[in-house]
């Protein structure tokens, strides 16, 4: 007869996300919660010879759960040069020539998370010649849309003036010869530099990416999250883990869908998502459905917006709204949740008409569609997404000051004072759901609650404010990364608030962050974490 194991944990503050949102203790039973309430109750419900643990008066919240993220990727950028914050091309030339000058056997030099603003203007292969003409250089830019390469990088990808840009992306090339200047976007980069790069690493390499992710999120206090590009060589990788038990946190994942394929290609990538979905349904690695890329994004100007951007222009969208309704379609009548990035306002619109096909040809039944980031939204199609039970997915750290200043310029007019403007959607009766993209932002939950609490910087704290007036209570926001992040992923009844009957996911930080000014949150550390019952992590 198996024996069961009952903790209780006392003298906390618990933050539950739920109802009743307070309490001072609660009771684990194995893997899932028993009890979440007063103190003398929980000692109750435990009753004698139960394990006590004494918190010392610490907070304690349900585990976060990363709303949109890219796990495998977000392991591998930790081996990469880290060019987040630097301020110019000097700073960022000065980080790439050291990163390779300690690494000199490693057969190419990457790098992640420049800025627009940083480099003044579009990058070219001769400012990274520059640095190292050695061997190839892969940099790719913070929103991970738009990559730039070295001359020896041009070379290996067999990338010259006779390549054609893909529907969707573009090389960019000198207006007088028609060679390629090393700066590579959007679809672009999808399917000429990834497929490249991605055949270069191994089973072994995926595995060891994934190990140093899981091991970042329990730090960090990440009990689970939602993979927004799955590809077959990332979901292989977190399948073995599952199967080897090294899995720490929840996975839920969207299998990607490329936009730059014919429909019948692109209805059966649903139907392989489908098969997948089938496969992969256990509580620590789901297959929920699939994720589309409507558009760009602001910066690079390839978000596709209602009107042109500061410079005149006017991209179209990267799907065909025709093919995005049929695919978006046939995901729904397959019971799979559809996850469309768009950014710009005519994206969105787009995203929303095309659920509304779904609603109009397979009527009622359970779904739970989400658009990821909704940058730049019309009010007219909040109302719309609300109405049909859209979740917006959305990512504070998108909206930090310090990386706002080339996409406030792309805009450059009005439209730069309503940008990312959650409490629009949820004052509108919308589900917001919070993540941090990582790796294009950092993953660490309580930076991205910072800014979503203030609207200020994480990076610089002393910048001004982007539009103080959409600070959500720091109780939303948190609600926001954990209740609602979880149910927008279907996982309401198993985890994202701390509730009888749920997974035993929670985090201790320490620190009371809601009774402090909310800089503490840039300091407070996550002291424990919990997944199933087990401590994962214990400072």
């Amino acid at each position: 007869m198996s024996t069961r194991h009952r903790t209780t944990y006392a003298n906390a503050t618990v933050f539950t996300a739920g109802a009743r949102p307070w309490a001072q203790a609660l009771v684990v039973d194995d893997d899932a919660i028993a009890y979440v309430g007063d103190l003398e109750t929980a000692r109750r419900v435990a009753g004698p010879h139960t394990d006590e643990v004494d918190l010392g008066g610490r907070l304690v919240l349900p585990g976060f759960v990363d709303g949109h993220a890219h796990v495998v990727s977000t392991g591998e950028v930790q081996g990469y040069a880290d060019l987040t914050g630097a301020p110019d091309l000097a700073g960022i030339q000065a980080r790439i020539r050291t990163w390779a000058a300690e690494h000199p056997d490693v057969p190419r030099v990457r790098a992640h998370s420049w800025v627009h603003a940083a480099v003044g203007g579009r990058p070219d292969r001769q400012m990274l010649d520059a640095v190292v003409a050695d061997r190839p250089v892969y940099a790719e830019a913070y929103d991970f849309h738009s990559i730039w390469v070295n001359s020896a990088a041009l070379a290996e990808l067999g990338i010259d003036a006779s390549t054609p840009d893909p529907p969707g992306g573009r090389i960019e090339r000198d207006p007088t010869t028609g060679e390629p200047t090393g700066f590579i976007d959007e679809t672009a980069m999808q399917q000429l530099v990834w497929p490249y790069l991605n055949d270069r690493a191994t089973d072994a390499d995926r595995d060891a990416h994934l190990r140093v992710a899981l091991d970042g999120y329990r730090r960090a206090g990440i009990t689970a999250a939602v993979d927004m590009g799955l590809t077959a060589e990332d979901l292989a990788a977190m399948s073995r883990a599952e199967e080897a038990g090294t899995l720490t946190a929840h996975l839920v994942g969207h299998w990607v869908l490329d936009g730059a394929v014919p429909l019948e290609a692109s209805l059966a990538a649903v139907a392989e998502a489908a098969r997948q979905a089938r496969r992969h349904a256990s509580p620590s690695l789901r297959v929920a459905g699939i994720k589309i890329l409507v558009d760009g994004t602001v910066d690079g100007c390839t978000a596709a917006l209602k009107r042109p951007y500061a410079d005149g222009s006017l991209p179209d969208a990267i799907w065909d709204p025709a093919n995005l309704s049929a695919v978006v379609t046939a995901a729904d009548a397959a019971g799979l949740q559809v996850a469309m990035h768009a950014i710009g306002d005519e994206a969105v619109r787009i995203a929303v008409d095309a659920v509304e096909a779904a609603v109009r040809d397979n009527g009622p039944r359970r779904r739970r569609h989400r658009i990821e980031h909704l940058e730049v939204v019309d009010a007219a199609d909040i109302a719309r997404l609300a109405a049909l039970g859209i979740t917006a997915s959305m990512q504070p750290v998108h909206a930090d000051p310090a990386i706002q200043e080339n996409w406030r310029a792309m805009l450059g007019d009005d439209r730069v004072d309503r940008g990312f403007p959650w409490p629009e959607l949820t004052g509108a009766g919308a589900a917001l759901a919070f993540g941090t993209d990582s790796p294009t932002a950092p993953y660490p939950p309580l930076r991205n609650l910072f800014i979503a609490a203030t609207r200020r910087s994480a990076f610089d704290p002393s910048l001004p404010p982007n539009l103080e007036r959409y600070a959500l209570p720091l109780t939303e926001a948190v609600t926001h990364a954990t209740r609602d992040a979880a149910w927008a992923c279907g996982a309401e009844e198993q985890f994202g608030q701390l509730a009888a009957g749920l997974a035993a996911d929670f985090v201790v930080l320490d620190r009371d962050v809601f009774s402090a000014p909310p800089e503490e949150l840039l300091e407070a550390a996550v002291v424990r974490t919990v997944v199933g019952g087990r401590t994962v992590w214990s400072a």
